[in-house]
């Protein structure tokens, strides 16, 4: 620890002082898989598993855990896109991308090295000069912290969707100097696309569940409320053509939608003293 703070920060933390926070480890959310295949909803031949699923474990992933979703959840993707990859090279239904959306991605990462002042029908808001991607990453990464941190408030979620509406739009004119080879504003400019998406579900998830559960909590609602334990948020993007047009300002880039998740089976919950499972569960699911 001492060499990296000298090395990274020339601080010398035997003799000045560090300074200490809080930063992300896990993202517990994920993409929508099914779970006994590890597919991903809606996506051919995209498997996944881990932190980047939505996993098993909800609000609370700890160390052992993780390891275990990892070991457990990964041989079944690896066994089931194995599985997949070899039935559609067989059957000759291996899905084909569309030649439109190639090339509609390839001029959408391309666009940050033409960035232009902006026009208002194209950006869905005022026109200004070229962004800076880095200026950009940093007034998102501290909007976050800032407003979607470890004490959530309503008022304050309200805001970074307000500030994030308006970053969206910078964002379209992003843009970078130099080659292709090695440019990581390039890259950065790129990531701010998926950074805003995710940052967008993060908070409009966490505004619409009204009530403390795990790593989510809130400081205007305390308490957990059983009702939401049936209940997942998934994200869905706003826009049927991937995310690649210019964003709305005004209603974002994803809708939420309820799901209700089926009850748990009687055999697990009897491995439960049922004090424990009175924390959790609906009365309706206990007396069941």
């Amino acid at each position: 620890m001492h060499h990296q703070f000298k090395e990274l920060a020339d601080v010398d933390i035997t003799a000045e002082p560090m300074e200490v926070g809080p930063t992300c480890h896990y993202v517990m959310g994920g993409v929508d898989v099914d779970p006994d295949t590890a597919a991903a909803t809606g996506v051919p031949g995209l498997f996944a598993a881990g932190e980047v699923a939505g996993g098993m474990h909800g609000s609370n992933r700890l160390g052992g855990n993780s390891l275990s979703d990892l070991l457990v959840f990964g041989r079944r993707a690896g066994l089931h896109a194995a599985r997949y990859a070899q039935e559609t090279a067989a059957s000759g239904t291996r899905p084909v991308p569309d030649e439109a959306q190639l090339d509609l991605a390839a001029a959408e990462a391309l666009r940050p090295f033409s960035a232009e002042a902006g026009e208002p029908e194209e950006t869905a808001g005022p026109a200004g000069p070229p962004e800076n991607p880095y200026t950009l990453h940093q007034e998102l990464q501290q909007s976050m912290n800032d407003l979607v941190g470890i004490i959530r408030k309503a008022e304050e979620m309200e805001e970074a969707l307000h500030r994030l509406a308006g970053l969206r739009v910078r964002a379209r004119r992003a843009g970078v100097e130099g080659h292709r080879q090695f440019n990581p504003g390039w890259h950065l400019a790129i990531d701010l696309r998926n950074m805003l998406l995710v940052s967008e579900c993060v908070a409009r998830a966490a505004l619409e569940r009204t009530e403390s559960r795990g790593g989510h909590t809130r400081d205007d609602c305390p308490e957990m409320d059983r009702a939401w334990r049936r209940l997942n948020l998934v994200c869905r993007l706003s826009d049927p053509s991937g995310g690649l047009a210019a964003p709305d300002a005004g209603h974002g880039q994803i809708r939420l939608e309820r799901r209700e998740m089926p009850p748990i089976r009687p055999d697990l919950l009897n491995l439960f003293e049922k004090d424990e499972l009175v924390k959790y569960l609906t009365d309706e699911e206990l007396t069941q």
